[in-house]
């Protein structure tokens, strides 16, 4: 009896899962899109791309307008709704999309896409164009791109640490910049007619940076050479006819004296015989 007791309360338990696991009906869901975009399907396999696909397929004929779905099927757009539907089919394709999950329940946005997005690329084939979904938006995006936004782009790729750097040292060799250039150059996508120009602006950039950081090491190496050569030719002055060794006695005997050396010179010659010594090695 208690068995049959906990398998009873086991199932009562699992219930509300079981309810609450309505799927989505993707004929349902492919009908009501179809109200929207395969008007006219049966004479015009390119409906779906014309009409929620891409303007590259053409604008679908005007001749014999119907809904190719049932519009009296409660699963489908009303022709009235239909009269203020978007023109362009990336937003017919969106308006679609919003009304139909509405009206078919239990789908999702996910459901439209694994549902709907092959039946669009199929058209499009129809259509004579080869490209899905994805391409179809990328193109549209890259399509926007300029010469300026592709020199950019390649610029950031180009000059990343693990490339050429920002200071471009680790392509003081061409080999190593072409092959960098061609991996970023490949990577964005849109640019291929301004490749040209952007290379010739990178490899400027590359060029003139290049050239100014050997012009800094030389200006660098140029200074400490002056200096060393004129701390060298004013050892080599105060070396002649011994004027620092006196300069250093006449500074002890001033100093450290109270006689100023009245008495004899000896403790300040010993004291700045280093001068002397420093001379005879100074060439």
């Amino acid at each position: 009896m208690l068995k049959k007791i906990a398998i009873f309360i086991s199932c009562l338990i699992a219930l509300p899962e079981i309810a609450g696991a309505a799927t989505c009906s993707r004929i349902n869901l492919t009908k009501c899109l179809d109200s929207a975009c395969a008007i006219n399907i049966s004479g015009n396999p390119a409906a779906r791309c014309q009409y929620c696909g891409t303007s590259d397929a053409g604008t679908p004929s005007t001749a014999m307008r119907s809904i190719g779905a049932g519009a009296s099927s409660k699963n489908t757009i009303s022709a009235k709704e239909l009269k203020s539907a978007p023109t362009d089919p990336g937003e017919r394709y969106a308006w679609a999309t919003e009304k139909c999950l509405n009206i078919v329940q239990n789908c999702t946005t996910e459901d439209v896409d694994e549902a709907y997005d092959p039946l669009i690329e199929k058209s499009c084939t129809a259509a004579g164009l080869a490209q899905d979904m994805a391409s179809l938006q990328k193109k549209s995006a890259t399509n926007k791109k300029t010469e300026s936004t592709c020199t950019n782009e390649i610029t950031v790729c180009i000059t990343d640490d693990k490339k050429c750097s920002s200071d471009y040292s680790k392509c003081k060799e061409d080999s190593a910049f072409d092959g960098f250039f061609a991996t970023c150059s490949t990577q964005s996508s849109g640019c291929t007619s301004f490749l040209n120009a952007a290379r010739e602006t990178i490899s400027l950039t590359r060029k003139n940076t290049l050239s100014n950081a050997s012009a800094n090491i030389d200006a660098i190496v140029n200074a400490h050479k002056k200096s060393r050569e004129q701390k060298l030719s004013s050892i080599n002055s105060g070396c002649k006819n011994n004027s620092d060794f006196d300069k250093c006695v006449e500074s002890v005997c001033k100093n450290n004296t109270l006689d100023n050396c009245e008495n004899g010179k000896a403790i300040a010659n010993a004291l700045c015989e280093f001068y002397k010594t420093a001379c005879t090695r100074i060439k």
